[in-house]
Formats: C-alpha cells, structure tokens, sequence
C-alpha cells in the first residue's frame, strides 16, 4: 500500500468535483475547490474521520468494499478505479523491474510489416525494438543509448539542438499528457523498480511542465488515432495510430499506417526508398 500516493490521489480526485456534479447543493462560497471531505466520505458510506485519515496518509489498508464505495463517490473511471486499487495494495503488482526483453515472435512481426512504422515500447516510454520504417520516420534508434530511446526523455527533455522536437509531430502537447498518465500507473505497479522512480525524478525535477501534469494525478489520457509527422525529407505524413498492449511483458507495440494512396502512404513509402541513413542524413 503506497499511502502518500493514495492520499495525494484521493485529493485530486475530490478536488476536481463540483457539488452539482454528485447531486449536492452548492451552497455557500468554498474556500476551496470541489467536495469537502465530509461530503466525500457521506457519499462513500464512510465515517469521516477514516476519509481524512486516507487522504493524510495514515489509515490502514481499505478493504475492496471501502474503495468500491469511494470510487462510486468521486466518479471515478475505470482506469482510476483500478489505479486507486493498486495505490491500496489491493490489486497484484509486477515484479520488482520492468521487463525490456522483447519477444522474439514480435521481432519478426516488426520485419514482416513492410508499409507500417512500427516499434515496441516498454512501460517506461523506451523504445526497445523497431522495423526500417520506424526508424526513417523517426530517427535511427540503432545509433542511441538506451536511455537517449525512452519517448520520454525525449518529450520533455529535448534533444540535440537543431533536431526537430518530438519528430514534428502535431500532438505534441497530447503525447505529454498520455507519457505523464503512463508513467503514473507504471509507479503504481512496479514500486520498487529504481528504473521508474529515477525516471519519474529525473522529469519532474528538470521539466516544470512534467512537474505540473504530474501533480493532477490524471492516469487516463485521450486515446491518440491519428497523427502528423512534420518530415524534414518528405514533408507531412499523416498516419493512423494503433497501439497493442503485450500484456506478458507489460510493453506495448505501436503502430503508423495509411490508408492505401493516401498522401500518407505515398510518404511511407517514399521513406522506404528513401532509407535510414538518406534520411538521417538529410535532417
């Protein structure tokens, strides 16, 4: 049971809520935002005194029906409702280090999708395998350290100087905001892996604005469908996203297609021709 990330969870949830959104009078002007506590802990069939002691970080463990109860009472989505059990200790965490391997079968997936941008992530943003064509969209990861792949680094750090932020891509602010959500649930689930706190540290004390996002403790973002690479060699390229949970590993595989003689797939597959080390060369 992580109780200051519960805690801090809880708050923020609550603090988002208007009376109105729960059936309450708005009564009176509030000194501060959304429901008070007691409001909270009356919707979730809760004394008050073990609400405030939740939110403080010094109750025990609640039980399944304790945080059914105050999922109910904050609204809470499926996402944060799974999330604030793992924040209880409720619900099975992973090992103590996130796995990197990736599975053989899913290396040869990547070779075997010759018009598709594809790669593998791990839960921590690093980008751990990737076809030809991933690597001319992007950049040629062969040539990175491990750490200089992780997408989040990259989001909220930068890069080289001259080098396009992000790979010009036009949802910029919306992958900053799905990296945050991502990492706050990977905290929650592998608690003692110093890969993930050192990460989580390393953002939040050098990026003001990954500093801020975390503090909403959100852990649901908007799914991204589509996106826009600004190219430097063949110009927009606007793909359709499609990312696959491999659950085994707890990594994920992405995915950029076009629907066939789009402007899209006219791009990708001048990038093909084109090659890594053309358009590496080229940027």
């Amino acid at each position: 049971m992580n109780k200051q990330e519960l805690g801090s969870f809880l708050r923020s949830r609550r603090e988002r809520l208007r009376p109105q959104d729960v059936g309450l009078p708005s009564g009176p002007r509030r000194r501060t935002p959304g429901l008070r506590r007691e409001e909270a802990a009356v919707l979730a069939h809760i004394s008050t005194e073990y609400y405030v002691r939740l939110e403080q970080g010094r109750a025990p463990r609640p039980s399944g029906e304790v945080l059914a109860g105050i999922a109910g009472a904050l609204r809470l989505t499926d996402a944060e409702s799974d999330h604030l059990h793992v924040l209880a200790g409720t619900a099975p965490t992973r090992r103590r280090a996130h796995r990197r391997d990736v599975r053989p079968s899913v290396l040869a997936l990547l070779e075997r999708l010759p018009q598709t941008a594809a790669f593998v992530t791990s839960a921590v943003f690093e980008v751990l395998a990737w076809n030809d064509l991933a690597a001319a969209l992007m950049e040629n990861f062969a040539g990175l350290a491990p750490k200089d792949r992780n997408l989040a680094r990259r989001a909220f750090l930068g890069t080289d100087p001259g080098s396009m932020p992000l790979y010009g891509v036009s949802d910029a602010a919306e992958f900053r905001h799905h990296v945050v959500t991502g990492l706050r649930s990977t905290v929650a689930r592998y608690p003692s892996d110093p890969a993930v706190s050192e990460l989580v540290k390393e953002l939040r004390d050098a990026s003001p604005e990954f500093a801020r996002l975390w503090e909403r403790h959100d852990v649901q973002g908007a799914p991204m469908l589509t996106k826009t690479f600004h190219h430097p060699v063949v110009g927009e390229v606007t793909v359709d996203c499609d990312t696959f949970t491999l659950t085994d590993r707890d990594q994920h595989l992405v995915l950029y297609s076009a629907p066939p003689r789009s402007p899209g797939a006219e791009a990708l597959a001048l990038l093909q021709v084109v090659g890594t080390e053309t358009a590496a060369h080229l940027r």
